[in-house]
């Protein structure tokens, strides 16, 4: 038995949360002893703590099993709690991701997906990089309720504020951040086409949010805490950002861009992405949208920074934010001059 207390498991389960439990397992028709739930953590979330808890049925040697998502302290700078949950239902009745099985009020209790969650090398597969490129395509289709219109730049000006009112004196010098705004101004105008494709994005494309079937190879994208309408080059440039990351190391936070993706893969996926049955994408159809998400890696940089900045301020969980919204400025800085007319 185990209570989660600002991310350490200890002591005894929250009240509100074994009634949530024990409803659960008489509706399902399970007659359990709570002294027997078995509490385990899954590690790579960096905005929730995320557990399985699991327990007997009356079927020998059966068990079932519970995903238990503890919201980080402080996160609902991030986006708008009741919204994200809303997306969450909505996606269920799509078809999409787990069920939503029960609230209580630090967390929520979800369907446990019996699938693999893909690991940083499994996004270089090509097999499951033609099969994610599929799925996002679909889940960009998505019509989700709430306005269609971008979201990105609005959401990075309000994290810049927050960010602004946390950061030391000598972190908001380090990050330049009171000249954000303006670079943030920059890339809108820049980037803003009246033909550029806008989609239902996922804007947290990183290979813990990717599940799949082992045997059915069916891939679900998991956790839409920061899912909105954006451009889809934008979250394209995301999940080629992702590439560079691995979560489950001793230093989870350090990002390597020798594994970003070549130009070569980066088509690759792309094409895939727009390939459907009754569409075969031209080449110039392919290069523009790769070039696109080209540029908005600038966007990501920026935006995954100041997540950064943010959730040192604001999140217990083991993870040196700081450090990795250094190296996203970093990142942003070093690649403006390729993307952007600095002299203009």
């Amino acid at each position: 038995m185990a209570v989660i207390t600002n991310g350490i498991i200890e002591g005894s389960l929250p009240d509100e949360l074994v009634k949530l439990l024990l409803s659960l397992a008489s509706k399902w028709g399970d007659s359990i002893d709570v002294s027997k739930f078995k509490v385990m953590p899954l590690k790579g979330a960096m905005t929730n703590e995320v557990y399985s808890i699991s327990w007997p049925t009356k079927v020998q040697d059966n068990h079932r099993t519970v995903l238990l998502r503890v919201y980080g302290e402080g996160v609902d700078l991030f986006f708008n709690r009741d919204e994200e949950i809303r997306t969450f239902e909505c996606m269920s009745l799509h078809g999409y991701g787990p069920q939503l099985l029960g609230q209580f009020p630090e967390g929520r209790v979800e369907e446990f997906i019996h699938a693999k969650t893909l690991s940083a090398a499994d996004l270089r597969d090509p097999e499951i990089s033609a099969l994610i490129a599929a799925k996002l395509r679909e889940y960009h289709r998505l019509d989700m309720p709430g306005p269609k219109s971008v979201g990105l730049w609005d959401r990075m000006r309000n994290w810049l504020s927050e960010a602004k009112s946390l950061a030391s004196r000598e972190h908001a010098k380090e990050f330049c951040l009171d000249n954000l705004e303006k670079e943030i101004n920059i890339l809108e105008r820049e980037f803003s086409q009246d033909n550029q494709d806008i989609g239902f994005c996922h804007n947290d494309l990183q290979y813990g949010n990717i599940m799949i079937d082992e045997k059915t190879r069916s891939i679900t994208i998991i956790d839409y805490e920061y899912a909105s309408y954006n451009p889809v080059a934008y979250d394209l440039a995301n999940h080629f950002c992702e590439m560079a990351a691995n979560y489950h190391t001793d230093t989870p936070h350090v990002l390597d861009y020798n594994k970003y993706p070549g130009l070569e893969e980066r088509h690759r996926f792309v094409r895939l992405y727009l390939t459907s049955a009754d569409h075969q994408p031209s080449d110039a159809e392919v290069e523009k949208l790769a070039e696109d998400a080209e540029k908005y890696t600038l966007a990501n940089h920026l935006f995954w920074g100041l997540w950064g900045i943010i959730s040192a301020h604001v999140n217990n969980i083991d993870f040196d934010y700081m450090e990795y919204a250094r190296q996203r400025f970093q990142q942003y800085w070093l690649k403006k001059p390729l993307y952007i007319n600095v002299d203009g």
